[in-house]
């Protein structure tokens, strides 16, 4: 008997005029007589950060292990409960004044990923190597990208925003060395140019020129496309067509808030690309995790729904104030249910995602079942800057190593880089001391 099939690279991309697009993983990219099942998933991994704490009474579940409640705040997670594990008792110590007086909000930020007190400065910042950045040194042979960083806020890094810190600790919560902060880039045109290409030169005539004709950088790659799905089954095809669609509706989305912030906003200065309203901004750098998930452009990916101390209002879901001085509630029960309602806000736009992903299939699964999300904020109650107990939970399946549907309660002071250890090791980073981590979570370990 002869085999005929040839498996297509897992690394195949369609390189045009610039452009150079990754594919999902396709049954042709499995070797002739290889189940589905044999292949072993891609564990990814994304930190999803909410600022400015939260009302913890309302974030809080009821219950212990499976027999729990989700409360108000996370009950937008009803669906993903299966996938869903909330961690509480976790502090974050280091992001302690430990006699540096004010700048709660700038230690959180700083602190969250590297488990390290930073050195409060201005200008000659310094840290640590934040965790999710180990497991992208650790990917990027695999990888055209090794991380992506996402906000939804701006983001320079430039300057003291905090009572003597740089903005760099509470602009970014990744440091790929003690000394260098990635920035957290906030316009989806960048993002999309920086994964995908451009298929123009840096010749800002150029540019426009494109733009004015609504050229899509998939246009220059649509022969090899075709080229290739002659090459593929039905089942392949479909999940080609789905991604492409996918690409094209960011893309077109993208131009079209360019357009819009151009024309429905000629006086003010706002970079091209950013959508006006902040959920569409957000759905779209949604999309852009879930495409670079997809196609295995990256497997480490860190977002930021905004900086620590962001000012941003909610006129949208009737919270017109900004959002840090509204966290200064001193107890007052109408600014609290506000606070509130910004938290249910972000978990609706997250559970929008996570729909996606578990509607995108992945090898024997869906990007849900083989991804770790990492949802918290750096402060607990943040009328008081506490820093502990931290709102904080995992979704998805990690490839087979969680299993979800629990709250899991440890004693405070629990270092949370207790969990941030655990879970470079389940992504098969092994690390053995994190910031200030003291151990590993057995009941997650037992479970990989």
């Amino acid at each position: 008997m002869f085999v005929t099939k040839k498996a297509i690279s897992r690394r195949t991309v369609l390189r045009a005029a610039g452009t150079a697009i990754a594919l999902p993983l396709l049954d042709s990219m499995i070797p002739a007589f290889a189940p589905a099942a044999s292949t072993k998933p891609v564990r990814r991994f994304g930190v999803v950060y909410h600022p400015n704490g939260v009302i913890y009474d309302q974030w809080l579940p009821t219950g212990v292990g499976s027999n729990f409640e989700l409360s108000p705040t996370l009950k937008g997670l009803e669906p993903f409960k299966d996938k869903l594990t909330v961690v509480t008792g976790l502090f974050c110590d280091p992001a302690e004044a430990n006699g540096d007086g004010g700048g709660d909000h700038s230690r959180a930020c700083g602190s969250y990923l590297t488990g390290v007190h930073v050195k409060k400065s201005d200008s000659n910042v310094e840290n640590a190597v934040s965790m999710d950045q180990i497991a992208a040194k650790a990917f990027e042979r695999e990888t055209q990208l090794s991380s992506l960083q996402m906000t939804a806020d701006e983001n320079s890094l430039l300057g003291s925003c905090d009572l003597g810190y740089s903005c760099a600790y509470s602009s970014t919560i990744s440091w790929l060395t003690s000394t260098l902060p990635l920035m957290a880039e906030n316009n989806p045109r960048v993002l999309f140019e920086r994964m995908f290409g451009s298929s123009d030169s840096t010749d800002p005539r150029v540019r426009a020129a494109r733009l004015s004709e609504d050229k899509s950088l998939l246009d220059s790659v649509s022969e090899r496309v075709n080229q290739l799905q002659r090459q593929l089954g039905a089942a392949d095809n479909r999940k080609v067509n789905d991604y492409l669609a996918s690409l094209r509706d960011v893309e077109r989305r993208i131009q079209k808030a360019e357009e819009q912030s151009s024309k429905e906003l000629p006086d003010v200065p706002q970079p091209a690309g950013i959508p006006e309203k902040f959920e569409d901004q957000v759905r779209l750098l949604y999309d852009l995790q879930l495409l670079a998930y997809q196609s295995d452009l990256t497997r480490v990916i860190t977002f930021m729904y905004g900086r620590e101390q962001t000012g941003r209002p909610y006129p949208q879901i009737g919270v017109p104030e900004p959002h840090h001085p509204l966290t200064h509630h001193q107890g007052n029960p109408e600014k609290m249910e506000k606070c509130a309602k910004i938290q249910r806000y972000h978990i609706a736009l997250f559970a929008e995602y996570l729909t996606k992903l578990r509607n995108t299939p992945d090898g024997d699964g869906s990007l849900l079942d083989h991804v770790i999300l990492l949802f918290g904020s750096g402060i607990s109650n943040s009328d008081r800057h506490t820093h502990g107990p931290l709102p904080t939970f995992l979704v998805g399946g990690g490839g087979g190593t969680l299993k979800g549907g629990r709250h899991l309660v440890y004693p405070e002071h629990t270092p949370l880089a207790n969990l941030e250890l655990t879970l470079l090791n389940k992504l098969g980073v092994p690390v053995d001391k994190l910031g200030d981590s003291n151990g590993q979570f057995r009941e997650l370990s037992e479970l990989s």
